[in-house]
């Protein structure tokens, strides 16, 4: 259920088209209290999660290569590639390097961790003031689960899984490292996207990471009941621009 905490009035459902109302229905119909200070963080909110999936979209289609930290690769002229993963030259704004990841996606190639807070960062980006990008993000460093807390990922316990929302496919009998599960982004419609596998059903998920465990294996692979979600509150107050005028 969505809660305004500001007592303002909720827009319908018919406010919304698309994407956007998959998100406002499912948040609607949660058996948990989705609460937002006002409707401009409900709205922001909306606006992140559909930019999380349209952002996924793009880099399943892309042309960024799966890869582990060995054989890994991103833009030379651009990231520099440390003990810990790849640090933004600090003559390049933060938005121009996140951007160059789908426009020059051949020069790239990471693991499903990584592909995740890239996701993020391009979102928030498409969410927010650029500006304000370039200011919360300095000198990034991305590999694995390395992010600015300025992103404020938060996790939690359960299975209300909102469109927009990061869950994990856990693999125990991994026959290598690198597929110790699938980290993906929740599209809606009982689809996912992980990068390396690409966009699936929770069962299609399971099946690819079946046939990566170990010979002889008899554990499957299983989405655990957990689930991770930007903090849209704080991030809302960096908005390009009003969001009341969406709601028809």
């Amino acid at each position: 259920m969505i809660v305004l905490s500001d007592y303002g009035l909720k827009p319908a459902a018919g406010s919304f088209q698309g994407v956007k109302r998959e998100i406002y229905l499912a948040l609607e119909n949660s058996p948990l209290q989705h609460m937002y200070g006002s409707l401009h963080e409900l709205l922001f909110d909306l606006q992140l999660r559909e930019n999380i999936i349209r952002t996924a979209r793009k880099l399943h289609e892309s042309n960024v290569a799966f890869a582990p930290f060995q054989t890994s690769k991103f833009n030379p002229k651009i990231w520099q590639k440390i003990k810990y993963g790849y640090l933004l030259k600090p003559s390049v704004p933060p938005s121009e390097a996140i951007n160059d990841i789908f426009i020059n996606s051949n020069q790239y190639a990471f693991e499903c961790s990584t592909a995740i807070v890239i996701i993020y960062y391009k979102a928030v980006l498409d969410s927010i003031s650029t500006s304000y990008f370039n200011m919360l993000f300095q000198r990034l460093l991305v590999w694995d689960w390395n992010y600015d807390r300025d992103l404020g990922i938060i996790t939690k316990v359960g299975r209300d899984f909102i469109p927009g929302d990061v869950v994990y496919f856990y693999n125990p009998d991994f026959a290598h490292p690198v597929w110790t599960g699938e980290n993906t982004v929740y599209l809606g419609n009982g689809l996912y996207f992980g990068h390396g596998i690409g966009i699936e059903s929770e069962e299609g998920m399971i099946k690819a990471l079946n046939t990566l465990r170990k010979e002889n294996s008899t554990q499957s692979a299983y989405l655990i009941s957990q689930y991770s979600r930007l903090n849209s509150k704080y991030l809302s107050q960096f908005a390009k621009q009003s969001l009341r005028a969406v709601v028809a």
